[in-house]
C-alpha cells in the first residue's frame, strides 16, 4: 500500500546532511557574534585573565599583574618591542609576509628561529587563546588579529600587549616585570630597562631581566641600541 512505502534512504541522507550544514551555520555563526563581542569588549576593559594566566595559577603560581595605560608607560617600552619584536609593526597590517616568507625559508634549512609573528599576533595569542595547539591555534589567531585590527587599532593593541605578555613565572606585563626587576614602576623606564624587558619576552620563565648574561645580555643590548632608531625614523608613529 503507497501509506506503507518508506521513503528512499537517500531522503534520510539528504535530510541528515541539511542538518549538519545547518548546524554548522548556526555554530559558525554564533561564534563570529560571540568573538566579535568579545574584541569588542576587550577594546575598553583589561582582559581580566587569560588561559596563560590560567594555566600559571593551575600550576601553584601566583599571578601578578599591574595593569598600566599606554599613555602612562614610558614611550622607550613601545619602542624596545617594536625593536625586538616587530619593527613593521605600524607599516603592517597584523600580519608580516616579508617576515613570515623569512621564517619559512630559515625553517626550511633547519635552523632554529623565533617565528615571523607580529605584535597584533601575539596579542590575540595572548589574549583569547591558549600558547598551543599547532596549526588549528594559528588559523584562530589569524582571526582574531583581523579582528582587533579592525576594532582595536594599533594603540590599543600596544597597550593590551604590553600589560598582558608574560614577562616572568607568574608575572604579566611590562609594569609589573618593572616592579619585579627595578623595584619602580613602567612609567619612568630607562632605555636599557625597557630593552632587558622587551629581550625576555619570547622565554619568559628561562631569561631574566636582572643582570642578564651571555646571548640574553647581547640581545638586551643590542635592543636598546635600536629604541635611538626606532624614535628617528617614525616607526612608533602610529602611538604617537
Amino acid at each position: 500500500m503507497a501509506g506503507l512505502i518508506s521513503p528512499p534512504a537517500s531522503c534520510h541522507g539528504y535530510a541528515m546532511i541539511r542538518r549538519l550544514v545547518l548546524w554548522a551555520i548556526k555554530t559558525a555563526a554564533g561564534f563570529v557574534i560571540v568573538s566579535v563581542l568579545w574584541v569588542a569588549l576587550y577594546r575598553v576593559i583589561p582582559p581580566p585573565i587569560t588561559f596563560t594566566m590560567i594555566g600559571d595559577a593551575l600550576s601553584g603560581h601566583s599571578i601578578t599583574k599591574r595593569w598600566m595605560p599606554l599613555s602612562q608607560i614610558d614611550p622607550n617600552m613601545a619602542r624596545a618591542v617594536i625593536a625586538g619584536e616587530d619593527a613593521r609593526f605600524c607599516l603592517h597590517h597584523g600580519f608580516d609576509f616579508s617576515a613570515i616568507e623569512k621564517a619559512y625559508e630559515k625553517n626550511a634549512r633547519g635552523r632554529r628561529i623565533r617565528g615571523g609573528s607580529t605584535i597584533s599576533q601575539q596579542t590575540a595569542k595572548n589574549a583569547f587563546l591558549i600558547q598551543g595547539g599547532g596549526y588549528v591555534r594559528k588559523a584562530f589567531e589569524a582571526y582574531f588579529t583581523v579582528l582587533i585590527e579592525t576594532i582595536w587599532g594599533k594603540r590599543r593593541i600596544m597597550e593590551v600587549y604590553l600589560n598582558i605578555a608574560e614577562t616572568g613565572i607568574g608575572t604579566y606585563g611590562v609594569n609589573a616585570a618593572s616592579e619585579r626587576y627595578f623595584g619602580h614602576n613602567a612609567s619612568d623606564l630607562s632605555t636599557s630597562e625597557a630593552g632587558r624587558i622587551a629581550a625576555i619576552l619570547p622565554s619568559p620563565k628561562r631569561r631574566a631581566a636582572i643582570n642578564p648574561t651571555g646571548r640574553i645580555r647581547r640581545h638586551g643590548n643590542a635592543i636598546t641600541r635600536r629604541v635611538r632608531v626606532v624614535r628617528n625614523d617614525g616607526l612608533d608613529r602610529c602611538l604617537r
